[in-house]
């Protein structure tokens, strides 16, 4: 485990633990990957935040005056304290400490949902559902649109494939077909 891991693991675990005492630990998650994504995107606020000509304190004010109302609290504070320290670097592996604990800790994953056209509301608490009893996990569906799958869907959680699509049964009966022959 690299440096930075152990560093953004630590980070990580304490705004979980802040976020939970405030019960918002999901818009926590929501709102650190805005701003993860925000740094990652703008080249200049990563450059201001990065020079060491410009003081620790015009740094906060203007973090302050962009982040303000837009994220909690507690998130503020541990992305000001990562520039306090230096350890801007690790935002994103922030996240994904952060992402792992909070799916960790509330029985949380991600369902990659690949369909050949856009799943509705219903449909996505559906899947949601029925492949949350098939993980024993409480799933956020993230609909990707796959349209060579022709019908059906393929879901991923984690490491594991569910793969219900028509394109993926004709491929299984091909394979078939070619051992017996």
């Amino acid at each position: 485990m690299s440096r930075d891991s152990v560093v953004s693991s630590r980070y990580a675990r304490a705004l979980f633990e802040a976020a939970s005492d405030q019960g918002r630990v999901e818009e926590t998650g929501q709102e650190l990957k805005a701003v993860v994504e925000a740094f990652e995107m703008d080249s200049e606020m990563r450059n201001f935040i990065a020079t060491p000509n410009i003081s620790l304190k015009d740094k906060e004010n203007v973090l302050k005056n962009v982040l303000s109302g837009k994220v909690s609290d507690v998130l503020l504070s541990t992305v000001l304290l990562l520039i306090e320290r230096g350890r801007q670097d690790v935002f994103s592996e922030l996240l994904t400490s952060y992402t792992a604990i909070v799916s960790r800790t509330l029985n949380v994953a991600d369902a990659v949902v690949y369909t050949p056209y856009p799943l509705n509301e219903q449909e996505q608490a559906e899947v949601a559902a029925t492949f949350g009893q098939i993980s024993g996990k409480r799933l956020k569906v993230v609909n990707v649109i796959d349209e060579k799958l022709i019908g059906g869907l393929k879901v991923v959680i984690g490491d594991t494939l569910y793969d219900g699509s028509i394109s993926g049964k004709l491929e299984r009966l091909e394979k078939s077909f070619q051992r017996q022959a």
